[in-house]
């Protein structure tokens, strides 16, 4: 059980969400209604509609939300809903949410939504043949950014890699006129 003061402090705690691909209200749906501040990383996926093919923004890992609140205020909303479970770390205390740190949070969230198409990547597709050249970001949304440009056979289009430590990485889109090798 979380102290009394570790229960106040807000931050970014990682989350599961257990409820199928096609349910009506996923989590993140559920603690944008209650006001709170939810990140889950989406993609572009083509569904069948009646027949028909549209286009929906769907969730990158299915199971996965990023909640930016206290356990004071989190807590309750796990306890009522069994679908809604915090991610524990591994080895260490037991039961210990894991929790992602500010800032990277932050960075990688406002890389995302820089982009008008972000791609996701799992830890394990980054080969070091992809990211060979360090850059940084000399203007623009992103102005500051340090990260590696991002190499995909084939792609034409320039990307920087922003990394959330431990989970994944995500590749927007940048103008070469902006790109300052380091």
């Amino acid at each position: 059980m979380a102290s009394k003061e570790e229960s106040k402090r807000i931050c970014w705690y990682v989350m599961r969400d257990l409820k199928r691909t096609n349910a009506k209200k996923p989590a993140y749906k559920q603690f944008n209604e209650k006001h709170i501040e939810v990140f889950t990383p989406m993609k572009w996926c083509l569904k069948d509609n009646n027949g028909k093919q549209v286009r929906e923004k769907v969730p990158f890992i299915q199971d996965l939300l990023f909640v930016h609140d206290s356990r004071e205020v989190i807590d309750p909303i796990v306890q009522k809903i069994p679908t809604i479970q915090y991610r524990y770390c591994k080895g260490g205390e037991y039961r210990k949410p894991m929790i992602v740190n500010e800032t990277d949070m932050e960075r990688f969230i406002q890389a995302v939504n820089a982009s008008d198409n972000p791609k996701y990547y799992l830890t394990e597709e980054i080969t070091p043949e992809m990211c060979r050249h360090k850059i940084r970001i000399i203007s623009g949304k992103l102005n500051g950014y340090e990260g590696f440009l991002l190499s995909v056979r084939g792609s034409k289009v320039k990307r920087l890699l922003v990394q959330l430590p431990e989970f994944f990485s995500v590749g927007v889109e940048v103008n070469t006129d902006m790109i300052e090798f380091i």
